[in-house]
């Protein structure tokens, strides 16, 4: 593996590190990291200095710091700005331990009832219980709105995971293998859909993407790339390099996630994995295309259409994992 003077290749970092080469272009993309060029070397490196703040990075991820706020937290070291923006955190935080904790006290005290009085009945007739009311009346409608909840301890819930079937469609279809490849498909992507006024003739139109191909798939090179979709009328004609495909459709298990939150790839892989009542569905194809799955752009069809596009933390993207019904 390639190790010039100290750099370390994105391949490497991602090993080491456990971190995805998606999340390091974004973070690079967004300016929140910096990579070096090495001779004879297409792709990004890093030196101790970026390892280090990436270090950093990942450990106020971990502690549930926006990107935002991490932005400005490396922009402006300054202990005071660090404490107000931990603070502003911790305060919300104590909302959620203080929400969690009301909802814990009543489920424990609905427990404590339902020992004393077995003859209350089940069903429609729990709630109607006087008694119970009384417990339950005091928590108001903002406490069961808990933001994410869960995030610390890595995991989803069924009811964070949607279960949608993706129609089959016809697709144009960029793609770039070489440096910042989502940027690049991306940028061919969208001067194909406002050139062709693909919104007003297709408003329902959908923007998916991929790794292509997933770095690591091919054993000891450093090839990545991206290839970026977008669902067209059946007659359409798409313009080279663009190309036209298909995509069959089918079933998913989609979670949103704010762009960004890539790390979150793997809860919803790992919730696939733990499913008493779906399986993988996923392609074989020795990873080079993500093994099927796909990352769809929410409200790709307004984002297309800005002259500026500004930052993009406030993007969002479903994370979509192929599957089957259990037999």
């Amino acid at each position: 593996m390639l190790n010039l003077n100290g750099l370390q290749t994105i391949t490497q970092i991602t090993k080491t590190l456990g971190v995805s080469t998606r999340m390091l272009r974004y973070y690079e993309r967004i300016g929140l990291l910096e990579s070096t060029r090495a001779e004879g070397y297409a792709y990004r490196m890093y030196d101790d200095e970026a390892i280090a703040r990436l270090r950093q990075i990942i450990v106020l991820r971990k502690l549930r710091v926006p990107l935002k706020q991490i932005a400005v937290l490396l922009s402006d070291r300054s202990t005071a700005n660090a404490i107000e923006l931990f603070m502003r955190n911790i305060s919300e935080l104590d909302e959620e331990i203080t929400s969690l904790s009301t909802i814990r006290g009543i489920l424990q005290a609905l427990v404590d009832k339902l020992r004393e009085n077995t003859s209350v009945q089940i069903g429609e007739h729990l709630l109607s219980d006087k008694k119970i009311m009384a417990l339950v009346a005091p928590l108001t409608f903002n406490q069961f709105a808990l933001k994410e909840a869960d995030e610390t301890l890595g995991k989803l819930r069924d009811r964070d995971v949607r279960i949608i079937y993706l129609p089959p469609a016809t697709v144009a279809a960029s793609h770039h293998i070489g440096d910042e490849p989502e940027h690049r498909a991306a940028a061919m992507m969208d001067k194909f859909v406002l050139d062709s006024n693909l919104p007003e003739i297709k408003p329902d139109l959908r923007a998916y993407g991929f790794n292509h191909p997933n770095p690591g798939c091919i054993k000891g090179k450093d090839i990545h790339g991206y290839e970026r979709w977008v669902t067209i009328p059946d007659g359409m004609e798409v313009p080279p390099p663009l190309v036209k495909k298909h995509f069959p459709g089918g079933l998913y298990a989609a979670y949103m996630i704010p762009i960004g939150a890539f790390e979150e790839w793997e809860w919803l892989t790992k919730w696939v994995g733990k499913s008493g009542k779906y399986d993988y569905n996923l392609i074989d194809d020795g990873g080079e295309c993500m093994y099927g799955l796909l990352e769809e752009h929410l409200n790709y069809r307004n984002y297309a259409a800005r002259v500026n596009k500004g930052d993009d933390y406030d993007l969002q993207l479903d994370l979509l994992c192929p599957i089957k019904e259990k037999m």
